[in-house]
């Protein structure tokens, strides 16, 4: 059966569902109808065709009735409904079951959120559930569509786009906290002292922990998807899975080296708080040496004997006034000398 990009065009839209982003089928690389839920195990009878189902927070009436036309495990339904799963890869008698996590920055502080997709992959279906960002997988479909070739090869080549969209999320983000490790070190560097560097350094270093604990089973799950042991997979599909390995491997990288600067640059930033802390301590010493010495002549003149020679002087309370300020002015210049004032 031979369609053309025309014919796609002008395919008969179906009335919109709440929680169901898209619906439809494709037999050759191509979109050769819109889908409505009930449907489905109808379109399913064309031997030449997959369904790709893109569902954004479905409730569960809705991913019930996906489990009855793809006949889908409960245990995978459940996952799918409450979310909150690690990334992870799980097979059953008739699909895999994969996890994802999203992310994007948000906010003027460019704070990491994470969501969620969940994908079902089975010879001749696709079902993505998503949680968190609407916008998180804006365009994936319209460049899948456009790589006729590619898509043509069926439900594997999408969970490998699903997979490859993701991953590459996380170099503009990573990128981005690149940009503040370095203004940090910036700021470290300068031997100032800012209270709130050391909050910044810790919440950088959780961001970048999440980022790890979302990407690391990504290494795990493209290892397992690039061995044959997976019989929902065509052959010629699993190479692809390799580019989202490297990608893995590589966001994995940032993420260590960036937690190693940090860690460096926190180690750094305690070092000054020390030498500050320590450069106090040294001129409220000095201050306290100087105070101390006009004190101990006070004191000593003050103990009121009856017989001390030098009260007897004429000029003796100028005498012992100009000797305070000369050991006081030597005592200044000494620990000004010494780098303590």
């Amino acid at each position: 059966m031979q369609i053309n990009s025309q014919q796609s065009l002008t395919l008969p839209e179906v009335p919109k569902r709440p929680g169901v982003i898209n619906c439809a089928s494709y037999a050759q690389g191509v979109r050769v109808a819109n889908v409505v839920i009930a449907d489905i195990s109808e379109e399913l009878k064309h031997e030449d065709r997959f369904v790709w189902v893109g569902l954004f927070e479905p409730d569960e009436k809705l991913l019930r009735e996906i489990q009855e036309e793809f006949g889908l495990h409960d245990l995978a339904i459940e996952d799918a409904f409450s979310a909150h799963q690690r990334p992870k890869l799980e097979q059953y008698e008739n699909c895999l079951f994969v996890v994802l996590r999203t992310a994007h920055l948000t906010g003027e502080s460019q704070h990491v959120e994470f969501g969620e997709t969940h994908v079902f992959v089975g010879p001749r279906f696709v079902v993505s559930v998503r949680h968190g960002s609407l916008q998180s997988h804006v365009g994936l479909r319209e460049r899948c569509e456009a790589s006729k070739h590619l898509l043509a090869k069926g439900p594997g080549f999408v969970l490998y786009a699903l997979m490859d969209f993701v991953v590459d999320q996380y170099f503009p983000i990573l990128e981005a906290l690149e940009e503040k490790v370095v203004e940090l070190e910036e700021v470290v560097l300068d031997e100032k002292f800012i209270h709130e560097t050391t909050s910044r350094i810790y919440h950088l270093k959780r961001e970048l922990l999440s980022i790890k604990r979302a990407v690391s089973p990504l290494v795990d799950i493209c290892s397992r998807l690039m061995r044959f042991d997976l019989a929902l997979l065509p052959e010629d599909t699993k190479p692809y899975y390799r580019d989202v390995y490297d990608h893995a491997m590589r966001i994995n990288e940032m993420a260590d080296t960036l937690r190693e600067v940090l860690a460096t640059a926190l180690d750094a930033n305690l070092s000054v708080i020390s030498v500050s802390q320590n450069k106090d301590t040294k001129r409220l010493a000095a201050w306290a040496a100087i105070i101390a010495a006009p004190t101990a002549i006070a004191g000593i003149y003050g103990m009121n004997f009856q017989y001390m020679p030098e009260l007897g002087w004429k000029y003796g309370y100028e005498t012992v006034l100009v000797g305070m300020g000369a050991v006081c002015g030597g005592l200044w210049l000494w620990f000004k000398r010494s780098g303590w004032l």
